[in-house]
């Protein structure tokens, strides 16, 4: 569980630019018509082989898309990682058992 919530720290950082990482090396956001819930969904890049789907990315773009808007707090990096945000969602959807 731990590594879900360290993965979507680190995503909100890259998409809000808080790290020196470019966004567009990581990520594509999906078209606002296609989207429900918040305005920050990512397009999950397609891959060819069984080891891209572990590639951070793609591990971190279904639990980030997950996030409602209702309870996820974008405004700053404390109220997402802590004031009702992702401390209190069930994440253990996103968990692989290998």
């Amino acid at each position: 569980m731990q590594r879900v919530h360290i993965d979507l720290v680190w995503c909100y950082k890259i998409v809000f630019g808080l790290v020196d990482v470019n966004f567009d090396d990581f990520f594509t956001l999906a078209p606002l018509s296609q989207t429900r819930g918040h305005k920050h969904k990512l397009c999950k890049q397609r891959c060819s082989m069984n080891v891209g789907t572990s590639f951070f990315a793609n591990r971190v773009a279904d639990s980030w898309n997950y996030l409602a808007d209702n309870i996820t707090d974008f405004n700053s990096l404390p109220a997402f990682k802590f004031k009702r945000t992702i401390k209190l969602i069930d994440f253990t959807m996103f968990l692989k058992c290998d």
